[in-house]
């Protein structure tokens, strides 16, 4: 019995165990490290995504700037030669017709042939001419005649009216018989003069010194006088020295062309060879369809080798006043408003410019205003630019 209590106690113990230690208390040091770490590290990590933010923004903005190249229009001498195109013309030039009807009997001189002033080019017969003038004559003599003795008669007259002889009446006819005889004898006279200045037509003479260039006629064609039908041009006769040159000049250039500026012509058929003139004369007047004034230059020919109707480029070298500079053609906007170009101030702004072109150079175009040389001009500058935008001005660029 007291074995069995014995083990009963020990079973208690063992169940029962060793008492139990109190519990240990929180570490809140740790705990604060951990907060502080972490708080530290999202600190960390929202500077990263923040600066990353901004350089990416940044890097936005710097690509919404587009860059740029800028040069600066180049200045144009005051001095410039002026190459306009023309045609030759002959100094004097007149096409030769007949006075008077008939055939033609002979011809003196072809094309080609020079011929002074006054020299006799062609005969022409005139018999129909010829015969009328005869009959003038005639009528003439008649009238001369009855005048002989209207006179006769009214003298008679005047002496017997002295005498009361006869009436007042008769003396005053016999009187305006005579006057009447005295008027046609002038007309028969007139007709006579009329008819041989006719008939002097029948030859036909150089008005000028100058060259044949045309002969429409031959021996033998039927002349009617005047310009009426075909072929009545009986001759082409041109004066080709000098040479005359026409020469439309654009407005822009006309306050530097004047009476005695040199200028000179180059041919085809003579190329590397100029031949020099001076400007005789110009219109003074603007045409307005054109815009251009009509300019005549006087070239020597002596030696007869520039010919009328030849192709002929005609060269000034003027002085002009206007400033002028060029642009290339890539550094304009040409747009419903006008040709622009696009100018960069110092702040990086673009000022949308309006210009005036003069000359087209080929990829160079001539600026009459609008532009100063110091401008910066945007080179090749974007259709969709703007007035007011920001640009950079990038390597290359001459701002």
């Amino acid at each position: 019995m007291a074995q069995e209590i014995i083990l009963d106690t020990e079973m208690e113990q063992e169940s029962v165990g060793p008492p139990s230690e109190p519990p240990n208390k929180p570490n809140y040091a740790v705990l604060w490290v951990v907060v502080a770490l972490l708080i530290v590290g999202g600190a960390i990590t929202a500077n990263l995504r923040f600066g990353e933010r901004r350089a990416l923004a940044r890097e936005t903005e710097a690509l919404s700037v587009p860059n740029v190249i800028v040069i600066h229009p180049k200045p144009e001498p005051p001095q410039q030669e002026l190459i306009l195109p023309s045609t030759l013309e002959a100094y004097i030039e007149s096409p030769i017709f007949a006075r008077t009807n008939g055939y033609l009997a002979h011809w003196y001189h072809d094309i080609g042939s020079r011929v002074r002033r006054g020299q006799l080019l062609a005969d022409i017969e005139t018999p129909e001419v010829d015969q009328e003038l005869m009959q003038a004559r005639a009528a003439r003599d008649q009238a001369e005649a009855q005048l002989n003795l209207a006179k006769t008669s009214a003298l008679r007259w005047e002496n017997l009216r002295k005498m009361d002889a006869v009436a007042q009446q008769e003396t005053d006819e016999r009187s305006s018989s005579y006057a009447q005889q005295q008027a046609a004898l002038a007309s028969a006279t007139a007709n006579v003069r009329r008819l041989e200045q006719l008939e002097s037509f029948k030859h036909i003479y150089a008005p000028f010194a100058g060259v044949i260039t045309r002969r429409n006629t031959d021996i033998g064609a039927l002349i009617n006088a005047g310009n009426s039908g075909p072929n009545q041009q009986l001759f082409d006769i041109a004066q080709i020295s000098p040479i005359r040159v026409y020469v439309d000049v654009p407005e822009i250039y006309a306050p530097s062309v004047r009476p005695g500026v040199n200028g000179s012509i180059e041919l085809p058929a003579f190329p590397g060879e100029r031949f020099a003139g001076k400007v005789v004369r110009t219109a003074e007047a603007i045409d307005p369809t054109t815009r251009t004034l009509r300019t005549e230059i006087d070239v020597p020919n002596r030696d007869s080798r520039l010919l009328p109707g030849a192709y002929a480029q005609v060269h000034f070298d003027l002085k002009v006043s206007t400033p002028r500079m060029s642009v290339p053609v890539n550094a304009l906007l040409f747009r419903a408003e006008g040709p622009r170009a696009a100018l960069v101030a110092e702040d990086g702004k673009v000022h949308l410019a309006p210009v005036i072109i003069g000359s087209d150079y080929g990829t160079e175009v001539e600026i009459l205003g609008g532009l100063k040389t110091s401008d910066s001009i945007v080179l090749n500058p974007s259709d969709s630019i703007e007035e007011g935008q920001t640009v950079r001005v990038g390597k290359g660029g001459g701002a």
